[in-house]
């Protein structure tokens, strides 16, 4: 093992904060008491947690529609997490944005995105406006299998290495964008060899394990502290449930049970528990009273989230446009639809 007692320690609870958050939320999802689907994350918590250990407070990372375990890696709070997708005002977005727009600029997470790798040019400005106020910042753009194949990424992509921005491009390659098989949606070699037609490292990685995408990301996040640029991490994972909530009630079939199972077999949480245990590096009861902590954690979230006001209806519109500028409403104005631009 290459890293310290306290970094394995807090990677192996994050992963499990992401795991049993993301538990609970399926069953309030089918209880109804979160509106809507949401994307799980679950089997993929090596990449998040291995990323971001390798980053600083002060970097900047941008999510996905499948953001929740980003967002908690990157120290998220679980309360406002869980408020945020029950609907209520104490939420990160007021109760008004939902699953796939948690944001917290405090702590360097410009926001997950919906729209398919919109979060990367995103990440791109964050690096360009490092490099311009030399604030050693480095961002860190999630994206997935499917938007490896989007114009917009290839073009910051471009962006990134004309000015060698400090930027890292991770792409978690789940295997399938929604039902789509990458086995048939990617030409070429491997989505990690696209970086060489723009002359800077892709790096190939097992994202079920999680010291190995923290030994990438840390190499890729020194290459760009640096001064050398940005790289491109293509993190091999799997989720272990589908696209979305609804996917099992939708009946869809496209995954054979055995290749499920074999991914199942290479749990990233199991994987690196048994990794701590055989190293002597913590012991049982100290790993099972993490467990229980974080079960802990999870509850006091719900809890929290449960007894949280709702949104004001008056309050709808607010925080939709600026408070200031030409033609933008103040604060309780009405506005005609007509652009004053």
């Amino acid at each position: 093992m290459r890293c310290d007692l306290e970094l394995a320690k807090t990677m192996y609870r994050r992963m499990q904060l992401i795991r049993q958050f993301e538990l609970r939320v399926i069953k309030l999802v089918n209880d109804n008491e979160i509106a809507g689907v949401t994307h799980e994350y679950i089997g993929e918590e090596a990449v998040a947690v291995g990323i971001c250990s390798a980053l600083l407070p002060s970097d900047v990372i941008t999510s996905t529609h499948r953001g929740h375990g980003h967002i908690i890696a990157k120290g998220g709070d679980p309360r406002r997490m869980m408020a945020e997708l029950l609907g209520r005002e104490t939420g990160y977005n007021h109760g008004k944005g939902g699953s796939m727009h948690i944001a917290d600029v405090s702590l360097g997470i410009y926001g997950a995105n919906g729209i398919v790798a919109a979060g990367v040019p995103i990440a791109a400005g964050a690096a360009w406006a490092s490099k311009i106020r030399k604030t050693d910042v480095v961002a860190a753009a999630f994206f997935g299998d499917g938007a490896a194949n989007q114009g917009v990424l290839h073009e910051t992509m471009n962006l990134a290495a004309i000015f060698t921005l400090p930027l890292i491009f991770v792409c978690e390659n789940n295997q399938y964008a929604v039902s789509t098989s990458v086995k048939y949606s990617t030409a070429g070699p491997g989505i990690a060899a696209r970086a060489a037609g723009y002359g800077f490292p892709g790096v190939s990685v097992d994202g079920m394990d999680v010291e190995a995408v923290w030994l990438a990301a840390q190499e890729a996040v020194d290459r760009a502290r640096a001064g050398e640029g940005p790289t491109l991490l293509e993190c091999n994972t799997y989720r272990f449930h589908g696209h979305f909530t609804a996917e099992k009630a939708l009946g869809l079939k496209y995954r054979l049970p055995a290749e499920m199972e074999s991914w199942r077999e290479r749990d990233p949480i199991v994987l690196w528990r048994k990794n701590l245990e055989e190293a002597n590096t913590l012991r049982r009861e100290e790993l099972d009273a993490i467990d229980k902590s974080i079960e802990d954690l999870v509850q006091e979230a719900v809890e929290y989230a449960r007894s949280s006001p709702w949104p004001i209806a008056a309050d709808a519109f607010d925080d939709m446009y600026s408070s200031t500028g030409v033609g933008i409403p103040a604060k309780g104005s009405s506005w005609n639809g007509e652009s004053t631009i």
